[in-house]
């Protein structure tokens, strides 16, 4: 069966690879010259199945409003007219309840940790190389405040049997010894051991190339218009080069899901919150992170990814722009300075915006629409990296008409429309 796969950031990418392994032939479509050129080229760098959660929590209203009048915050709301940020931002509310946030992240950690075991058999079966580094994920406490209320965190991680640490000070610098050169006061931290880090845009590249070597075609530079129906399905995908036609077609565009859905029909609430990041070079290797610290009060993540230092985080509803504030800069720079002060160079590092394609429930949406031959793999938010490989391995069985590794009925679009 021919499947056109559409957008090429990490899940598009992994969709297609999948594809490939499961025997279709593949067309790839995108709008970039290249893989991993939008959300996917400088995120964060963390795979964290561990911190599969929703950011629709009970405790969310009450820190967003204290969020939004920090000088560094983590959190930026620029509303503008546009009715789909008001439902978007209501249905985040709706879901900020206790059940629905038990519920919600139950189906993010299955997919995550499904994706973390394919992502194993990948590295095995292919040796793929992108910066990796597997020596856990620090979530870093600065007040005991901070420290005090990971007790909900802690019960849900012991629940799921994923391993952790709870760690005081010098069990923090023990497991990143960059710590011992901070700046600023931290009282302890949440370590999980089995959580990794990597490069996306290296990793997508790098599988795009053995997506290649399995047969699958990249069009890359391609404008996607429309997506072409009748009364048995989708017919093709209108471009500024012609129609392309296929038997089966994904949806895997991110942010811009939304707007080729809609004159189907097909309602997705999936709205961009903008992301920033700083890579710098390392200067000084003892005063670096040697994996990934979550800064808590910044909710920022600080990432190593070979000589390079990532720093990453902050979630601004503004809608689809991509400008660099200064501001958002600073936050940055902020957390990372106080955190490893020498570590990198943070006067010449890369300033970056990405925008991540968010649920207002937090779970990806995986699986068909009402179209036969039509499919998603979209709405990932922060954690395209994390679920890519378990996201696009799923969607190749459900293309392919197979059992699925893991239930993913619920990750469905029907989910909005019914109560699954």
């Amino acid at each position: 069966m021919k499947v056109a796969v559409l957008g090429s950031g990490v899940v598009g990418v992994t969709t297609a690879y999948y594809l490939a392994l499961a025997g279709h032939e593949v067309v790839v479509l995108d709008r970039q010259p290249g893989p991993a050129l939008e959300t996917s080229f400088a995120n964060a760098g963390e795979i964290s199945p561990g911190y599969a959660s929703p950011w629709a929590a009970p405790d969310i209203p009450v820190k967003a409003m204290k969020w939004l009048f920090m000088r560094y915050s983590p959190l930026i709301l620029r509303p503008k007219p546009d009715p789909r940020m008001l439902a978007w931002m209501l249905a985040i509310l709706r879901n900020c309840t206790s059940a629905r946030y038990a519920r919600n992240k139950a189906r993010m950690m299955r997919l995550a940790n499904h994706s973390r075991e394919m992502l194993i058999k990948l590295r095995a079966d292919t040796g793929i190389q992108y910066d990796q580094r597997m020596r856990g994920t620090l979530q870093l406490f600065r007040t005991q405040h901070q420290l005090d209320g990971m007790a909900k965190d802690v019960a849900v991680l012991r629940a799921s049997g994923v391993p952790f640490e709870i760690l005081d000070r010098q069990g923090c610098i023990a497991a990143e010894p960059g710590l011992a050169f901070a700046q600023e006061p931290f009282v302890g931290g949440l370590r999980l051991p089995d959580d990794e880090t990597g490069d996306c845009f290296k990793f997508t590249n790098a599988l795009a190339q053995m997506a290649r070597e399995k047969g699958v075609q990249f069009r890359f530079g391609l404008q996607i218009q429309a997506i072409e129906t009748d009364r048995r399905g989708v017919t093709g995908i209108r471009t500024n080069q012609g129609v392309v036609t296929a038997d089966a077609y994904v949806v895997a565009l991110g942010s811009f899901s939304p707007a080729m859905l809609r004159p189907l029909g097909l309602r997705l609430p999936v709205y961009p919150v903008k992301g920033y990041s700083i890579t710098a070079s390392i200067t000084r290797e003892d005063h670096a992170p040697v994996s990934t610290v979550m800064d808590e009060t910044y909710k920022v993540a600080i990432t190593r990814l070979g000589d390079r230092i990532r720093v990453g985080g902050m979630a601004e509803v503004s809608g689809f722009g991509t400008a660099l504030p200064s501001s958002r800069r600073a936050t940055l720079i902020r957390s990372v300075g106080s955190l490893f002060p020498g570590g990198g160079d943070l006067e010449a590092a890369q300033f970056w915006s990405g925008l991540r394609p968010m649920t207002p429930d937090g779970p990806p949406v995986i699986g068909a629409t009402a179209m036969p031959n039509l499919f998603l793999n979209t709405g990932h938010g922060t954690l395209g990296w994390t679920m890519a490989c378990g996201s696009g391995q799923v969607l190749a069985d459900i293309v392919s008409g197979k059992k699925t590794a893991i239930d993913v009925e619920d990750l469905s679009i029907r989910r909005y429309t019914s109560d699954i």
